[in-house]
């Protein structure tokens, strides 16, 4: 109950979670800045024309190679920031964010992560092997038989033709 109380502490809290604050915003807003840039020169169309062959098995739009490129070689915390950019631009299903960030969740971070394992001992190739062969096959099952995609019902269109 005293530290409660206690001046001290909440002095320390404010400041730890100002400066945690202010590291996010240092990593977030300079990428989402770079991001812009990248759109405005038409680079992430190319990437994504590039890759789109790699969504069609999880039914997944081409928009969704960009973000899940940034989570993969960067981090969920990189990865995050351009998920969360392309779902306030409303490009992508919440289907399509799920699986986005379920893929993620298994494998992410494959350069670093990888890295932090081989200087423990593991070896890098099984390492990656593993979680890119189990993020794929799990979020296949999940696109395919727990959130499959919905049909687009062309008897309601032809009603309004």
């Amino acid at each position: 109950m005293d530290a409660l109380l206690n001046l001290q502490f909440w002095q320390n809290m404010l400041l730890g979670l100002t400066g945690l604050i202010w590291q996010i915003a240092l990593i977030v807003i300079p990428l989402m800045i770079f991001m812009e840039a990248l759109k405005a020169w038409n680079v992430i169309n190319r990437i994504t024309g590039m890759f789109s062959w790699a969504m069609k098995p999880f039914s997944l739009p081409q928009e969704a190679v960009f973000p899940l490129l940034a989570g993969l070689l960067f981090g969920l915390v990189y990865g995050a920031s351009f998920i969360i950019h392309a779902a306030k631009e409303g490009v992508l299903t919440k289907r399509d964010l799920y699986l986005i960030s379920l893929f993620l969740v298994i494998n992410h971070s494959i350069i670093e992560d990888t890295l932090l394992f081989v200087a423990i001992g593991a070896k890098g190739w099984v390492v990656l092997t593993i979680r890119f062969f189990a993020s794929i096959i799990i979020t296949w099952l999940v696109g395919k038989f727990i959130m499959p995609p919905e049909e687009i019902k062309t008897d309601h269109l032809e009603e309004n033709a």
